[in-house]
């Protein structure tokens, strides 16, 4: 079987991680809930500070002559917009006498078509009795309209027919003239002039009758169209309820509240770009995670946990350090109290095999500032390192936090143990943390990862090779061989799949 030279293709990452979103929008949950908060109070300051004012409300039954069963509501949109105009207002103040402007009036009601033939008014006003009486007077200025628009289009369309009717009276007297001066001869083309007029006059006489019925039809429907235009609801004041209005707009305010917090904390997170699933963190750095810890003190029914946590955290670095002369340094982001407590409970463990000291690598002496308690290891400054005995053990604690002096990490240890708080730092800086380690060539044994989430169920072990190597893109840890010489380890190839048949090669 022949193989290839070149590795497989990573699948195409995706451009937004909706599982590490998720996870990164929950752990800010103190962001949104806070602005959901804020959006409670403020719709419920909104309420208590600004109550509806005063409102009234009537419904008006308005009959249209081109009332139609499948009319879409184009008729009742456009009283709506009718009502809108400053000759209504105008109409309904002079009823009120008021010296209010139209223009003003206009902005204090508004109309809605219920359905195509209901119209419901609602006014404000300084006070009940004011919008009670200004939804009436607007109520009437919109019948009279109506009604006097209705009567004026029934009259102008009689009058047209009238007019019509007028003419051809006129043709007609015009006609029964002609047959009146006609001569009595005898003869073929006399008689055919006179049957055609009389037919003429009789043609212009059922037209005259067919325009005075039409006429009489068009003032017929008039009364109709006006005694089905009329106030069915009569003018009330609308009843608002505070408990009711408080909770409606704490819940609209609560609502969009959140959802504000939850887009900024989305926004957030995908601009920052810090990982804080496991199995991130132990990608970027290129190193396993060893164990969990909480940040803060857990609660009661899993301090239990935490306990066992810290206490297998401990032996396993107990057995990583006891094996070796090589110091060993805790090295932290975002956590300093998290990797002194670590530092102090390892240096614990050690005494009973040597005189052990913890070296305060931390900025602004963290560590070796605090009054120590009876039975803690000796704990010193960096400049004090210098004058440790040979023979004592020595445990660094250190920062990769932005600032950090690379070339004095070595100093702390040559094998290290990060201590990583999740969302802390930033891809692009876990990355630079990585490079940087692998410069100094400093082995990373593994992460701690502080503060991470309870759902967090992704793998955060590193399956391409041993852990706690020290190693860089594409490179694993030297091995020795049977004769104690070093050897670089060979990196797996990928084999080249063999066809089945022609048509699977094809």
């Amino acid at each position: 079987m022949t193989t290839s030279t070149t590795a497989e293709p990573s699948a195409a990452a995706p451009l937004v991680d909706l599982q590490g979103l998720v996870v990164a929008v929950r752990r800010r949950r103190r962001l949104w809930s806070s602005m959901a908060l804020l959006g409670l109070l403020g719709g419920a300051g909104v309420a208590v500070l600004l109550p509806p004012p005063p409102t009234a409300v009537t419904k008006v039954l308005v009959a249209h002559q081109e009332d139609q069963p499948n009319d879409p509501g184009t008729l009742i949109r456009t009283d709506v917009a009718l009502l809108q105009t400053t000759r209504i207002a105008g109409q309904a103040l002079k009823s009120l006498g008021s010296s209010e402007k139209p223009e003003d009036f206009m902005e204090d009601y508004q109309g809605l078509g219920l359905t195509n033939n209901m119209l419901q008014i609602e006014v404000t006003g300084d006070s009940e009795t004011q919008a009670v009486a200004r939804a009436k007077a607007l109520a009437d200025a919109f019948v009279a309209d109506h009604v006097r628009r209705i009567r004026e289009a029934a009259n102008a369309e009689a009058k047209a027919l009238l007019d019509q009717r007028d003419r051809i009276k006129s043709d007609l007297a015009k006609v029964n003239k002609a047959i009146g001066d006609g001569t009595p001869e005898s003869g073929p083309s006399a008689s055919a002039d006179m049957e055609s007029l009389f037919a003429r006059r009789a043609e212009l006489t059922s037209r005259i009758s067919d325009f005075d019925q039409r006429a009489a039809e068009a003032r017929i429907g008039t009364p109709q169209l006006v005694a089905g235009t009329q106030i069915v609801d009569a003018p009330r004041a609308v009843r608002h309820s505070l408990p009711r209005t408080l909770a409606t707009d704490a819940a609209i305010g609560f609502v969009l509240g959140l959802a504000l917090g939850l887009a900024v904390a989305a926004v957030g997170t995908v601009v920052a770009d810090r990982p804080v699933l496991r199995r991130d963190i132990a990608a970027h750095l290129g190193a396993s995670v060893l164990t969990e810890l909480p940040r803060r003190s857990p609660r009661l029914w899993r301090r239990r946990r935490t306990r066992a946590a810290r206490t297998r955290l401990t032996l396993s670095l107990t057995r990583a350090v006891r094996g070796s002369t090589d110091p060993v340094s805790l090295l932290e982001l975002g956590c300093a109290r998290g990797a002194s407590v670590i530092a102090l409970d390892l240096a614990g463990a050690l005494a009973a095999q040597g005189p052990v000291v913890v070296v305060d690598g931390l900025p602004g002496r963290q560590l070796s500032g605090r009054r120590p308690k009876p039975g803690e290891p000796v704990v010193v400054g960096g400049a004090q390192a210098e004058a440790l005995p040979p023979g004592d053990r020595r445990i660094g604690v250190g920062s990769v936090a932005p600032g950090t002096a690379w070339t004095d990490l070595r100093y702390l240890g040559t094998r290290t143990v990060l201590v990583v708080r999740a969302g802390h730092g930033s891809v692009a800086w876990l990355h630079t943390v990585a490079r940087q380690l692998a410069d100094q060539h400093i082995a990373v044994l593994g992460v701690v990862l502080i503060d991470p989430d309870p759902r967090d169920r992704t793998d955060g072990t590193l399956w391409d090779g041993p852990p706690g190597a020290a190693r860089g893109r594409g490179e694993r840890p030297t091995v020795r061989n049977g004769s104690g010489r070093r050897r670089a380890e060979r990196l797996p190839m990928w084999a080249e799949r063999v066809p089945d048949s022609d048509q699977e090669a094809r």
